[in-house]
């Protein structure tokens, strides 16, 4: 729950801004109405006060006009469809650092109806397109004050040239349980090593929450769940101490949870960081137990010169043969989508 919430005016002029602004009040929550769609007052004195704030703050906006021109995002899915900014979650190693700008408050897009229906201009003849709606948020987390993860799932279920794709590290499923899907929506759960994600992942759901939570997801209607497609994201892989043990005991887990026929998909993403990453979460976490030696990583580059490190070559083929090797003995019809 956020310590406050804030709406700008132009997000109120929104239907949907309105319903929130009710979720909002029937939670008794601290409501800010602003006089301008400026955010103002996020900072503290230092940093660490900063993200503090930031992290209590979820502010209800109108997303900008340049959210319509949807990005790539391979290998997750072919665009990115941000329903929201910033995550509650508190990640030692988030990916969102350094990659969106000013203090991490999460907003919460008031223009909702306009960016799906948006989504109908990257619709293709021959093949349906999918959208990743977690890109730049955890949309499960915020989803009791927002409803926006339940609206996507009911107007991707209309769309059959469309598929929506989420990730939480979050439980409360009930509201998705009882929606009309199409088996248009795949849900999937990010989960880690156990020591990785009590060291790391701070407000968090439990790893057995979020297995229990996606099972119910997936089981049949008929069995009170949802029928949904799902899947694992193995994120962020860490070659810790018996590694193998601590993973091993992680897919038995999922393998104990899945013992019913149902449509599941797995993809594995090593961690990686980039110096302005690392000097973010060195800001927000600078007692942080993460590895983030450069000296032991190889570096990375993309196409427009920027770099990230990454495990060497022989630490990746070993982590990759033996996830492989390990998914694909207990799950042989369930495929493994990508590797990076």
């Amino acid at each position: 729950m956020p310590k406050r919430v804030l709406f700008t005016p132009d997000a109120l002029q929104e239907e949907y801004g309105q319903q929130i602004l009710a979720r909002a009040t029937a939670l008794d929550l601290d409501i800010e109405l602003l006089k301008s769609n400026r955010l103002t007052g996020l900072r503290g004195d230092d940093e660490r006060a900063t993200y503090r704030t930031a992290k209590t703050t979820l502010a209800v906006v109108n997303a900008p006009a340049g959210a319509l021109r949807l990005q790539p995002t391979p290998p997750s899915a072919d665009f990115q469809l941000n329903l929201a900014e910033g995550c509650p979650a508190h990640c030692q190693y988030c990916y969102l650092a350094g990659s969106l700008s000013g203090p991490p408050v999460v907003r919460a897009f008031a223009n909702l109806p306009k960016l799906l229906a948006n989504t109908q201009v990257y619709e293709r003849a021959d093949r349906p397109v999918s959208f990743e709606a977690s890109c730049y948020t955890d949309v499960l987390g915020i989803e009791h004050l927002t409803g926006a993860l339940g609206e996507a799932v009911r107007y991707f279920a209309g769309r059959e040239g469309s598929r929506l794709r989420f990730v939480s590290k979050y439980d409360h499923v009930d509201s998705l349980l009882g929606l009309p899907h199409n088996g248009h929506t795949r849900a999937r759960a990010s989960l880690n090593a156990e020591p990785l994600a009590r060291q790391l992942e701070g407000g968090t759901a439990s790893i057995e929450a979020r297995i229990q939570a996606l099972r119910r997801l997936a089981l049949p209607v008929a069995q009170g769940g949802g029928g949904y497609p799902v899947g694992i994201l193995m994120a962020p892989i860490m070659p810790l101490p018996d590694w193998q043990q601590h993973y091993g005991e992680l897919l038995d887990r999922v393998q104990a949870a899945f013992d019913f026929d149902c449509d599941l998909t797995v993809e594995f993403v090593t961690h990686r960081f980039t110096p302005g990453s690392k000097e973010v979460l060195l800001g927000w976490y600078p007692n942080t137990t993460l590895d983030l030696n450069e000296e032991t990583r190889a570096v990375k580059r993309n196409k427009f010169g920027g770099l990230k490190y990454v495990y060497d070559m022989p630490t990746m083929k070993e982590l990759k043969a033996w996830f492989y090797a390990e998914w694909q003995r207990r799950f042989p019809h369930a495929p493994i989508q990508y590797w990076t």
